[in-house]
């Protein structure tokens, strides 16, 4: 956390650098945006800018960061034994939801997973499925949490590059199978 994330200002212009970000790459690609177009946008200062984030790349992977926790949640919205076939609808919704930046997001998660923005979610989806297993006692937390994150991160990211053919709602089932026999996997 930066001195500033607390202070309502700061928070305000990192939002409008944000949605200026979002409202340029629906328009064009990452890498055909830049700062000068973008804090136009924004109705910031370029200096502002750079107080808040060192380049685009930083401020694309901010951007997308509700992507990340959307998956997290949606991954874990789910109580008592889960259905093995079908996947929760809140996974449905988040594959769903990706279609209006999907360029973006190819931009910042590479196939396979990689990627900064890959990054961020293999991170968050391991604390959060690490720290689940490990609540419930489950064996090998370590290992299955890497195991989902790694599973989940290449799935989405080899969907959006368009290396798994499927619907939305048929990947969003095919990938909860997947996490759901790595949850069983006996030691």
């Amino acid at each position: 956390m930066t001195a500033d994330e607390g202070d309502p200002r700061a928070a305000r212009t990192r939002e409008k650098l944000r949605r200026a970000l979002l409202d340029e790459c629906a328009e064009r690609p990452l890498a055909e945006v830049g700062v000068a177009a973008l804090v136009r946008r924004a109705g910031v200062a370029r200096a502002t800018f750079y107080v808040h984030y060192s380049g685009l790349e930083a401020l694309a992977v901010d951007a997308c960061a509700d992507v990340v926790r959307e998956a997290v949640d949606a991954l874990h919205a789910w109580r008592g034994t889960p259905d093995p076939v079908s996947a929760p609808p809140a996974l449905t919704a988040f594959f769903t939801s990706l279609t209006p930046h999907a360029e973006l997001y190819r931009e910042l998660l590479r196939p396979g997973g990689g990627g900064p923005l890959g990054h961020v979610l293999h991170r968050d989806l391991r604390a959060r499925s690490r720290a689940e297993r490990a609540l419930v006692g489950a064996p090998d937390p370590d290992l299955i949490a890497s195991a989902v994150a790694a599973t989940f991160a290449g799935v989405l990211a080899d969907w959006l590059h368009g290396l798994i053919d499927a619907t939305p709602p048929q990947i969003a089932d095919q990938v909860w199978q997947l996490l759901v026999t790595l949850h069983r996997t006996p030691r």
